[in-house]
């Protein structure tokens, strides 16, 4: 896992909120139960992303929380430093207190470049882009559940 379990839970309420028409709101019960998400654990993480402005939320019966951000414009790395913080990224992954390239750790070297994969990953990855990615495998795991028509003919 590269980020904290919160962050997981906000990327994956995303998605789901990426599906939700503009005008509408998703309960946090119906978020929690098709993301398999505890649902108090979520409505505390979407309550701090709504203050921060990645979200919109209304109460009442129809209310719940939408995308303030659209789908395509919000990348994972703006979740996950909303969320967790990037200061975890940037810290020595041996725990020394300093470490850089003039005064590197043993795994400095590998680290930086692992860093910079993570990192390119969460900035040029959008919500849209999981959703969209999210989707075409549910739907190639459907077609693969469906048996398939026999095309030959018995004589």
């Amino acid at each position: 896992m590269i980020y904290s379990r919160s962050a997981e839970y906000a990327i994956r309420a995303f998605v789901h909120l990426a599906s939700v028409p503009d005008g509408k709101y998703a309960m946090v019960k119906n978020i929690a139960e098709e993301a398999e998400i505890p649902a108090h654990f979520l409505a505390k993480i979407l309550q701090q992303l709504a203050r921060k402005g990645f979200l919109r939320s209304s109460k009442g019966p129809t209310g719940g929380f939408s995308l303030r951000i659209p789908a395509n414009e919000c990348s994972l790395v703006q979740i996950v430093d909303a969320v967790d913080g990037l200061a975890d990224y940037n810290r020595c992954p041996a725990g020394l207190a300093e470490c850089n390239d003039q005064a590197p750790c043993g795994m400095h070297d590998s680290w930086k470049g692992l860093r910079s994969l993570i990192m390119n990953y969460l900035e040029h990855t959008t919500i849209e882009d999981v959703a969209k990615a999210l989707d075409l495998k549910r739907r190639n795991l459907e077609k693969a559940k469906k048996p398939k028509r026999s095309n030959s003919k018995k004589t």
